[in-house]
């Protein structure tokens, strides 16, 4: 029987918005390999809910994410991740922190508030976008104690925000701060204490009022030229043969519009 039924919680809007808390927060949102699961199958759900448009990755009560439950580590005298349900990568099977791997179909906005430490960062950084409360922490924090970053955090954050400032976090394990993270491009917004899920809110709120299949078509095309491509060419390619495909379904109708008087001076407020 599961000991904690509501480690991950999950509510979704009738407009498409699909909101994913962690709660465990006796451990500032810990990960143990069953709340890893339950992240992950959330994940799918939402894939898979051809209503639900966004998603908003959080932690409850003022904590984002604090990584792995090493507690519960310690306790087992196992990996630090948890080696018995660790898989090779391959596909899109369940990481360690749980949806890790994947690289989600839809857009995601991680708010973040307090710590997003060790796998906490890495879960943060399966998001396309960051909103940092301003007394939040940041940082590769499992560098004190021997456990490798193998939530994708070598990967994604080098991507983020370039070799040289990864490398300076990894290696040294130290906290970053919201004011920081904005100057590197690791946060995309930083808000008031308390304000980061009403922010990443607001933000798919207005995802929403655009057209679907154009902003994800732009946004897979980004993420093939930052991890898939093989050449400048290559990316080039795959940016018009997937975006073509959006030019008689949706930007036709666009452009109509836009003669019409819809979105002048750069106006976002009456799509």
């Amino acid at each position: 029987m599961d000991s904690e039924p509501d480690s991950v919680l999950v509510t979704s809007t009738t407009d498409g918005i699909t909101t994913i808390t962690i709660n465990r927060p006796h451990n500032r949102n810990a990960v143990n390999p069953s709340a890893g699961q339950k992240l992950y199958d959330a994940f799918i759900a939402f894939e898979d809910d051809a209503s639900q448009k966004v998603c908003i990755l959080t932690g409850s009560e003022g904590a984002f994410c604090a990584g792995a439950d090493l507690k519960e580590v310690a306790a087992s005298k196992s990996s630090p991740n948890g080696s018995s349900h660790l898989q090779p990568v391959e596909g899109r099977n369940r990481g360690p922190m749980g949806p890790s791997r994947l690289q989600v179909k839809k857009p995601v906005i991680s708010a973040v508030a307090g710590y997003a430490v060790a796998g906490g960062l890495e879960l943060s950084l399966i998001a396309d976008m960051r909103v940092v409360e301003e007394d939040a922490v940041l940082g590769v924090f499992c560098r004190r104690w021997g456990v490798p970053l193998i939530d994708g955090g070598t990967v994604r954050l080098q991507a983020v925000i370039g070799l040289g400032r990864a490398l300076d976090m990894i290696l040294t394990g130290r906290p970053v701060g919201a004011q920081e993270a904005l100057s590197m491009g690791l946060a995309n917004r930083v808000v008031p204490k308390g304000k980061a899920l009403e922010e990443a809110t607001a933000i798919a709120k207005q995802l929403l009022a655009f057209p679907e299949m154009c902003m994800n078509l732009d946004r897979n095309s980004c993420y093939y030229s930052a991890y898939n491509a093989t050449s400048f060419e290559d990316g080039l390619r795959e940016e018009y043969e997937k975006g073509i495909d959006a030019i008689e379904a949706e930007s036709i109708k666009g452009a109509a519009r836009f003669s019409a008087g819809a979105g002048r001076h750069g106006n976002f407020t009456k799509l």
